[in-house]
């Protein structure tokens, strides 16, 4: 961003994003800043400079940090591209970082139609899509639609993971209702009988079988496993009341995402009315209040709302609201083979979207050290370094003899927040030695890595039989073309 007062920047594309972001129109952004929606309209489409003194007052007025402002969705951006053109099909073409850096700022929407073709072209090669199969599902404006649940995280990162008309719903639903924590569960039940005629029911597992929640729509009854426990009780309710009370609200933001397939329009409104059920059970001002005064100790968080420790995690991420903005949190659950099942960010770090984590992020490590929260500076090749803590839960309970799901939920933040946080206390932030990581093994250009599952695809594989590395994999130092 600027130093200087004079100094003007063309920057439409990332204006742009963040007035959307905000959920202003043009108008109400001009209003704000005290100039004129006509100029608002120039400066996104690149065709006048905005200058510093409006940034600033961007920033004032919208509670913005400049610095998330030049970096987050670029940086996201880049790492997307920087992922695809990794890969060997294009190590005949030269493409130097920076322009890569160039496309993801000036070019969002190009980023994100590349990504959605490479990951199409990605399950084709693993043999997970056959061409014909691509071509009987196009949808009705004739394009490939990607793997629903990439497609629907792409649309909760385009929103960074913050809607506001769902938090304001919740909001006024928590001050109708009116109780504590401890009574929100026969709130809600009495809510679902009174106004939508459901009754609400806890069933044996006997009953339920494999099932942990039921609607059934003909008797008006909803249905809850026994093996769920207290607030995950508490969430199927407010999920529930969410479809029967803000579809409208789902529409509408739905609608902003542009033509979808059925199958990721469904994906999308149960994911939204997940995000409303949690911003239920932790009211956004209230959260962020006791988060901030507890230095976001999460166990005393999930105690006080009567949550989880992985509902207490998630509902981190989303703290996004303009002039009430928490830590950027990005947070991801993992199941003890590594496959991550859950991945949001309120911030920059690089997820790979076509691959797994780092095994020498800690995150792993909870599975051995089950009642330990871990805790661990992490630095990417790229010199950035990230605070993170992780911790095993199990959820939910599994009768005798199904094996107990067990997931690795890890939390963390750029370095420069980390310093908010009570798992950081004592700790000298700026010189701590951090753990080398890469995004993944496929992209990690780090040798003599004794975690090492694959060679980079950057780099040309060196077999040598009468030596054995550290690494499984040696590879050369140049990078193909």
């Amino acid at each position: 961003m600027p130093g200087e007062s004079g100094k003007k920047l063309f920057v439409g594309p990332r204006f742009r994003r963040v007035r959307q972001q905000l959920g202003l129109s043009q108008t109400q952004l001009a209003e704000g800043l005290g100039i004129s929606p006509s100029y608002v309209n120039l400066i996104e489409r690149n065709q006048r400079p905005v200058s510093a003194q409006i940034l600033l007052r961007l920033a004032e007025v919208y509670d913005l940090d400049l610095r998330d402002l030049a970096t987050a969705d670029e940086d996201r951006f880049f790492a997307e591209l920087n992922e695809i053109f990794s890969d060997p099909l294009f190590r005949q073409i030269e493409l130097p970082k920076q322009e890569l850096r160039d496309l993801a700022e000036l070019c969002p929407g190009v980023t994100h139609a590349l990504q959605r073709l490479y990951a199409a072209y990605a399950e084709a090669r693993r043999g997970e899509t056959l061409v014909a199969a691509q071509m009987a599902d196009r949808n009705a404006g004739g394009h490939f639609e990607a793997n629903p649940i990439e497609r629907v995280r792409d649309l909760i990162e385009a929103n960074r993971n913050y809607f506001p008309e769902l938090e304001q719903q919740a909001e006024a639903l928590r001050d109708a209702l009116d109780v504590p924590a401890e009574g929100l569960f026969a709130a809600l039940a009495a809510r679902l009988r009174e106004k939508h005629s459901v009754q609400t029911r806890v069933m044996p597992v006997d009953v339920m079988r494999e099932t942990l929640r039921r609607y059934d729509r003909h008797r008006r009854q909803l249905l809850i496993s026994e093996l769920v426990d207290g607030p995950g009780r508490t969430f199927q309710l407010a999920f529930q009341l969410g479809m029967a009370e803000c579809l409208p609200q789902f529409e509408i933001i739905i609608g902003r995402a542009g033509a979808i397939d059925d199958t990721s329009r469904r994906l999308y409104r149960m994911t939204l009315a997940s995000y409303f059920a949690a911003a239920v059970m932790m009211p956004y001002a209230p959260f962020l209040a006791a988060a901030e005064a507890l230095s976001y100790d999460i166990n005393v968080l999930a105690q006080r709302f009567n949550t989880g420790f992985e509902q207490v995690c998630h509902r981190l991420t989303t703290l996004s609201r303009p002039n009430a903005r928490g830590v950027p949190f990005f947070m991801l659950r993992v199941d003890s083979a590594g496959n991550v099942s859950k991945r949001f960010s309120s911030g920059t770090f690089p997820f790979s979207k076509f691959g797994g984590t780092c095994p020498l992020w800690n995150v792993h490590s909870t599975f051995d050290t089950p009642d330990r929260l871990l805790k661990q500076i992490i630095e990417l090749p790229d010199g950035s370094r990230y605070f993170s803590i992780a911790q095993m839960v199990r959820r939910p309970v599994a009768p005798h003899p199904m094996p107990q799901p067990r997931f690795a939920i890890g939390l963390g933040c750029e370095i420069r927040h980390a310093s908010r946080l009570v798992y950081a206390a004592g700790m000298d932030l700026e010189t701590a030695e951090g753990t080398p990581i890469g995004v993944n093994c496929r992209l990690c250009e780090r040798e003599n890595c004794a975690q090492r599952a694959e060679p980079p695809i950057t780099r040309t594989l060196i077999l040598d039989e009468t030596t054995r590395r550290v690494s499984s994999f040696a590879f050369s130092n140049a990078r193909e073309l």
